[in-house]
């Protein structure tokens, strides 16, 4: 549908020939939003035309305006002209029109292709979806997913799913950091200490298990540490000396020799891990088209270092570790091999770059990767150049913010971490507690107006607890600008009222029950959908205030979506879903809707209703939250 931009564009330019003989160009129609002093709900600038009309500006205002009146289509009820500004009040015809097609667009808020701006487009192309690839989750195989993990998987998928509305094909990706010391220290501290402790014998998943056996070598490398100090061993030294760290850097260069014993425990181990993350990936609802693993792409990663090293593009210092020097750059000299050979991160992330683009056609790359990594990024890219990869300066680093606890940063190896498992348990519970002795009614709607879980099964209680619960967490979370550090906080995540996903959630599920109320079993859908049709019948009134805003507030979701895009920024989606949701909440605190006696007015209420569900239900899927039919 053609949005009313678009059209008032059009209009304007034709109004402007018509009265000037300019041919005016997009660049010259400016439009925004009117100011609350004034009457109207778009104002046009007139001054770009008032030079070549050579009147006041208030006079180029009233003409405008009087030429939109007669031959605007009925698009334009009235005007004011105010010192060069034309604000423009839309007819309400055009607000019901616009409705209906929200209504009959099953694709509404979703693009055929991405925006100029967020991709500029060669020459030639344009046709199509370009392709964009998401990095996300990067976990390492020597622990489970924390609260961390948890901010980073929502903000890649919901990324995802938002560039996807936006008209990418989207490739989503994952490597999996599965070789390394850190993993070696997990290995070694099960052999010394597990006693061939499994996921089975254990009842524990194979991440949890392994993450204990890595807090456990911390423990022990600690202990070893205060030994060789009290022995007169400097803090560094002693470090160095650990025995355990001996041993695990002494297992790492046996994997990476392919030593046979070693391999076997590694593949077993990560084994293990690969299935902890799967459950905690399914339930959090995050899913990935290409899984990469660092254990495959390092080898491509030191190919490239020594092409780089033979070119003079890198080179290698006297114990035998190779370098990039990066002082003309304004940054400083990279290890990329260490002297005995071993490969560093950015090792893998060069192969795994490489990799990446052989496997397909990508026309924008996005590393959603936290803000202490930036540094890691901008060398990442120019080495990527350097080596003559043409898709070297074009990577995007999505740089997003820390979460950060009431007490502190987390650190896996004290095991301080909140743990992403345990968290959705807790968030789960909580929301099962709080529906589980009480019927929940929202300030914002009328008194003795409940929507109920009376009359359902426990295990339907259960799944509405799965998607409340879960859904306050992901809200939580990308409701924050995804670029700030942030403050978890579990109780005021999980709060019925307020900018909460429950609360959108309550919305939602309370415009079902009026809708579910609003026709007999034998009509069916027949009946709702003849909402449209009531609507057409002529009522002899004007919108009410509460209806305009609404339906002004269902227009405006494309423009979130694109904006979202463009920004890499889900928060804007939230901020949009928490406005359409207030929006509603007022409507209809003030307004009836089953109970008005106008079959006009009730019929544009209940499409009002059935769009805002409609509305809200996509753009929570942007964020991947789930909406309950009841709450």
């Amino acid at each position: 549908m053609n949005s009313l931009e678009q059209q008032l564009t059009t209009l304007a330019k034709a109004a402007v020939k018509a009265l000037y003989g300019l041919d005016a160009t997009d660049a010259q129609i400016q439009l925004q939003k009117t100011r609350p002093e004034f009457e109207g709900n778009i104002t046009l600038v007139v001054f770009p035309f008032v030079k070549l009309a050579r009147k006041a500006p208030q006079a180029v205002g009233d003409e405008i305006g009087n030429w939109l009146l007669v031959n605007g289509e009925g698009l334009v009820a009235k005007f004011n002209a105010v010192q060069g500004f034309l604000n423009l009040s839309i007819s309400d015809a055009f607000w019901v029109n616009q409705l209906q097609a929200i209504d009959a667009d099953e694709t509404y808020g979703r693009f055929e292709r991405p925006s100029e701006k967020a991709f500029p487009f060669r020459e030639g192309e344009g046709v199509g979806s370009p392709l964009m690839m998401v990095e996300y989750s990067s976990p390492n195989t020597n622990k489970p997913l924390h609260l961390g993990h948890v901010r980073n998987n929502l903000l890649g998928y919901s990324i995802a799913k938002i560039q996807e509305a936006n008209g990418w094909k989207v490739v989503k990706t994952n490597i999996v950091n599965d070789r390394g010391i850190h993993i070696c220290k997990s290995m070694l501290a099960w052999l010394k200490f597990g006693n061939g402790e499994t996921p089975e014998s254990s009842g524990k998943k194979g991440d949890h298990l392994i993450g204990d056996y890595y807090v456990r070598f911390d423990k022990e490398y600690k202990a070893q540490i205060a030994e060789l100090m009290a022995a007169g061993k400097d803090e560094e030294t002693a470090k160095r000396e650990a025995p355990l760290m001996l041993e695990a850097q002494e297992m790492l260069r046996k994997w990476e020799a392919n030593d046979p014993e070693v391999r076997a425990l590694w593949a077993k181990m990560n084994e293990w891990v690969y299935a902890g993350f799967d459950e905690t990936y399914k339930r959090m609802g995050v899913s990935f088209d290409k899984i990469y693993y660092e254990s495959n792409t390092y080898l491509e990663g030191k190919s490239e270092v020594e092409k780089g090293l033979a070119s003079g593009a890198f080179y290698r210092r006297e114990d035998g570790s190779v370098w990039a020097d990066l002082t003309k750059d304004g940054l400083d000299e990279k290890l990329l091999l260490r002297s005995d050979g071993t490969s560093v991160y950015m090792t893998q992330d060069i192969g795994t770059a490489k990799l990446r683009f052989q496997d397909y056609p990508i026309d924008k790359m996005v590393y959603v990767v936290g803000n202490e990594q930036e540094y890691h990024f901008k060398v990442l890219s120019i080495l990527l150049d350097r080596l003559g990869f043409p898709f070297g300066k074009e990577l995007v680093h999505f740089s997003y913010g820390m979460v950060e606890l009431p007490n502190g940063k987390m650190k896996s190896r004290e095991g301080t971490v909140v743990d992403a498992d345990d968290l959705m348990d807790k968030m789960v519970a909580d929301a099962r507690e709080i529906s589980k002795d009480k019927v929940h009614t929202l300030r914002s709607f009328p008194e003795g107006d409940k929507n109920t879980l009376q009359g359902i099964t426990e295990a339907e209680a259960d799944e509405i607890a799965r998607k409340v619960g879960l859904g306050a967490l992901k809200y939580f979370i990308l409701k924050v600008d995804p670029r700030k550090n942030m403050l978890f906080n579990p109780a005021e995540s999980i709060d019925f009222n307020g900018n909460t996903g429950p609360f959108i959630q309550y919305t939602y599920a309370r415009i079902q029950s009026v809708l579910r109320k609003s026709y007999s079993p034998k009509d069916g859908l027949a009946a709702e959908r003849s909402y449209s049709e009531a609507v057409l019948q002529p009522s002899g009134r004007s919108l009410e205030d509460k209806e305009l805003a609404l339906i002004q507030r269902l227009t405006e979701y494309p423009a979130a979506v694109r904006t979202a895009g463009e920004d890499f920024s889900p928060a804007v989606i939230c901020n949009y879903a928490y406005a359409l949701a207030c929006d509603f909440n007022s409507f209809y605190h003030d307004l009836s809707i089953l109970n008005e006696p106008d079959e006009s007015k009730r019929a544009l209420r209940l499409l009002l209703a059935r769009n805002v569900a409609k509305v809200l239900q996509s753009a929570m899927a942007l964020l991947g939250i789930e909406m309950p039919e009841r709450m």
